[in-house]
């Protein structure tokens, strides 16, 4: 922990809030790989990050939100500044009408199945996305011709200084293809309000499971990874270039290009971060070569 990032975790101590200090970012992150940030800070509310926020702003210490840590990679050399990973208060979930109100840290697939038993349509297509809604809506995030801005009616957020409570729509956030406008703000969701409709709760079970048995069947989710490591190219599939590029199944140490979808990439037991990204970029030069296309990572890669 450098010398800056002790005295910034010291005020968080005094304001009863979890620091854990070194946190070895292969714990937090889906990937499990990368190094350690200097901190993990985990505040158990809204008023305990808006805390942790204004402390972070006057201090200048870099910082990230860290959600589910499902998209996200970390260099082998650690991040230096603090991870803010919300606390088990932010996973609420309840219904008002036909809207479902989720803290930031609820998992979709909890979000998913709390609908479903409550009769409500409309967010099936995310029962298999890891993450969180916080992290969600950051990236809109989506699968099956879903996207989390289909039914996000509005998401309280905090700004990225702590000192402003914001309510904004889907417009508001400026939500398009696995990108919002918080990308840019730094301002942290802290609940959102999903706007839903009334369904028959057996129907909407059988499309979740079917979604789930295609899911199984063609990613490898038996294995860490981040979910699809490429965006979307306009006109391709990232998936389907790197196949037909011939690099289905290639290795780097134990990282490796899936072997049931290519546009997976996955720790086979003890990849580290620096194998995965190697990997990366002899995807990326081999369909560069080979179609003139240049895949961008959607994982977010930080850290030295």
């Amino acid at each position: 922990m450098t010398r800056n990032t002790e005295g910034i975790t010291k005020q968080f101590e005094e304001c009863g809030i979890t620091v854990i200090p070194d946190a070895p970012m292969d714990r937090y992150t889906s990937f499990r790989a990368g190094g350690c940030a200097d901190a993990l800070v985990i505040p158990e509310d809204p008023a305990a990050l808006k805390r942790v926020l204004e402390i972070l702003a006057r201090s200048g210490c870099p910082h990230m939100i860290l959600g589910n840590g499902s998209n996200i990679l970390v260099r082998d050399g650690g991040y230096r500044g603090v991870m803010v990973h919300c606390g088990e208060n932010f996973g609420q979930i309840r219904r008002e009408g036909d809207d479902l109100i989720c803290g930031s840290g609820a998992l979709l697939s909890a979000a998913a199945r709390t609908a479903q038993s409550e009769g409500l349509a409309g967010i099936a297509f995310a029962s298999g996305i890891p993450g969180s809604i916080g992290g969600a809506v950051f990236m809109n995030a989506g699968a099956y011709g879903g996207e989390i801005r289909d039914v996000l009616k509005e998401a309280r957020v905090l700004s990225a200084d702590g000192r402003e409570e914001k309510t904004l729509t889907p417009d508001d956030l400026e939500m398009g293809y696995r990108h919002s406008k918080l990308q840019e703000s730094g301002d942290v969701v802290i609940e959102v309000r999903l706007a839903l409709m009334p369904g028959d709760p057996e129907a909407i079970r059988e499309e979740m499971a079917e979604l789930t048995a295609k899911r199984n069947a063609k990613q490898p989710v038996n294995l860490p990874s981040a979910g699809s490591f490429f965006k979307r190219p306009e006109g391709y599939f990232a998936g389907k270039l790197i196949q037909d590029a011939g690099l289905k199944g290639l290795r780097v140490g134990d990282a490796q290009v899936s072997e049931l979808h290519s546009g997976f990439i996955v720790n086979r037991g003890k990849a580290t971060a620096t194998e995965i990204l190697q990997l990366m970029e002899i995807v990326q030069a081999s369909v560069l070569e080979q179609f003139g296309v240049m895949l961008e990572p959607e994982v977010r890669i930080v850290g030295e």
